[in-house]
């Protein structure tokens, strides 16, 4: 499963990507995400990312791949929608590697049947609509997902399609009001799995390094975090197999500061930031804190990415998840996640 690192294009630092940083490079970042949102707000950046590209204008090497996220609940917030022609010209001069529809309606759980239906309705539309040249379609996890797939496989172009992307998972995982169970939840996104065998899947916003082993157990090939920027931000680190922990003094987030035994772990940390700087540079404010912290988080994300395909490759991730994750909220999903996976052994 690969990971989607997200960007925050008016602070791009720390630059993971640039093999020239030794405090901060890490290797195993080969693709970003960025939003539309925010080249749309800078008539330069965006000038600049028409004119020279996307990898030239943001200095980022062609290796890593740049998937381009339509910022629509951004705009959403403003009161408005994407400028679809904008994107489109955008998407043509730029030239990313990935790209989603210009717009979807997101359905949040708590909207009646008649809201979510609609959202439905106005995200398929704009999927026929840009159903060519790469455009990826959107489905969103909802009450209404069933009703998605039967509109999405009575087009043919987007049957053609090879990748589609999911949205909608993060409000019901964080337990917003009438979100669905977390068994409903588990059962649509399999449902979309089982559906579509053949296209690979892009879920949005997988943050932490519990939600990975849901993403991972349900079949995804990538995921999107910016996590590791906004945990940074408030002064908190992640560590495996354990979750978030406050590292820096920076607001009152009701996150527990590591006891003895985690920070016994933390000194020992091999991502570079921690390598070059310890937890003395974890815990320093401003830029220089937070592009220590950003790093150890991202490290951290990709290393229980590397873990998680490395047992499930081995057939050993049953006995290895059980002592590894604790702490979680989301363990019974992946409970269950498991005994389904057996299952179908």
């Amino acid at each position: 499963m690969e990971i989607v690192v997200g960007l925050n294009l008016t602070s791009i630092k720390p630059r993971v990507w640039d093999a020239s940083d030794f405090t901060y490079h890490l290797p195993k970042v080969n693709a970003v995400m960025v939003s539309y949102a925010q080249f749309h707000e800078s008539p330069t950046r965006r000038e600049r990312a028409m004119t020279k590209g996307l990898h030239e204008s943001l200095d980022i090497p062609k290796r890593v791949k740049i998937y381009l996220d339509n910022g629509a609940f951004r705009f959403s917030r403003a009161g408005g929608e994407v400028p679809r022609d904008t994107y489109k010209e955008f998407v043509k001069e730029a030239k990313p590697d990935w790209h989603v529809i210009p717009q979807d309606y997101i359905p949040t759980p708590h909207m009646s049947d008649e809201e979510q239906i609609e959202c439905l309705q106005q995200t398929m539309d704009v999927n026929k609509q840009f159903n060519y040249d790469g455009f990826v379609p959107i489905l969103h996890v909802s009450r209404y997902l069933d009703n998605y797939i039967q509109l999405f496989n009575a087009d043919e172009k987007l049957q053609n399609k090879t990748s589609i992307a999911i949205g909608g998972i993060v409000p019901n995982l964080l337990r917003a009001p009438k979100a669905m169970s977390g068994q409903k939840i588990l059962e649509k996104v399999y449902k979309i799995r089982e559906t579509f065998v053949d296209k690979k899947l892009h879920l949005f916003g997988v943050g932490g390094t519990s939600t990975l082993h849901v993403a991972a157990l349900l079949g995804m090939d990538s995921v999107d975090s910016v996590g590791w920027r906004t945990r940074a931000a408030r002064g908190l680190i992640q560590m495996p197999g354990i979750g978030d922990r406050s590292i820096a003094d920076l607001g009152n987030w009701k996150v527990r500061e590591p006891n003895t035994q985690e920070m016994k772990l933390l000194e020992k940390c091999q991502c570079p930031a921690c390598k070059k700087n310890g937890i003395d540079g974890l815990r320093k404010n401003r830029t220089v804190g937070f592009c220590n912290r950003a790093t150890h988080n991202l490290w951290t994300l990709l290393e229980e990415n590397r873990l998680i395909q490395e047992h499930l490759d081995a057939d050993t991730y049953v006995d290895w998840y059980k002592d590894h994750l604790y702490n979680t909220i989301y363990r019974p999903l992946i409970d269950q996640l498991v005994k389904k996976h057996l299952e179908h052994k």
